[in-house]
């Protein structure tokens, strides 16, 4: 088994609720179990601003399933909530990606670990510093030492009825 770490958000229909039924989901997955998630994050939206603000959340999942197999089932459970891509940045039902699989950096068309950008990221960083601050992002640092330097604006945590 190999711990992987996926990000949740949603900002259409609901967005707490989708991501939510995502986590469950996720924990259907063959060959994974549900470790961990953090709490709900109301966040702004990054890159196009025209849009509702996003509920963000991060788990961990233990998986026998290689990155490019998890990526394919997290990408088929987008679509079984109706996720479109009309453009970059776009409003979504629900948007996951796999930010760190244990051990495992790539590069190639369909997959890029760690998860690009994802250090910059305070809508990620928050949420994965909750649940794994010793994490080690390669080339990058502890989620404990990366995630106090981000701008916070614009974050908020969710209640657990929100």
């Amino acid at each position: 088994m190999t711990l992987a770490y996926i990000a949740l958000g949603s900002n259409l229909e609901s967005p707490a609720v989708q991501v939510r039924r995502a986590l469950e989901g996720i924990a259907a997955l063959p060959s994974t179990r549900l470790m961990s998630a953090s709490s709900l994050y109301r966040t702004a939206p990054v890159g196009y601003a025209d849009q509702p603000d996003f509920v963000n959340a991060v788990a961990c999942v233990d998986t026998t399933l290689t990155p490019q197999a998890l990526l394919a089932a997290l990408l088929a459970l987008e679509a079984e909530f109706g996720r479109v891509r009309s453009f970059r940045n776009a409003p979504r039902v629900l948007d996951l990606d796999l930010l760190l699989y244990e051990g495992a950096e790539c590069t190639d068309e369909a997959l890029t670990l760690p998860h690009p950008r994802m250090h910059e990221r305070a809508f990620v960083m928050v949420p994965l510093s909750e649940i794994a601050p010793d994490c080690v992002i390669p080339g990058h640092g502890r989620v404990a030492d990366l995630a106090p330097a981000l701008d916070k604006d614009g974050i908020e945590r969710l209640s657990a009825l929100s």
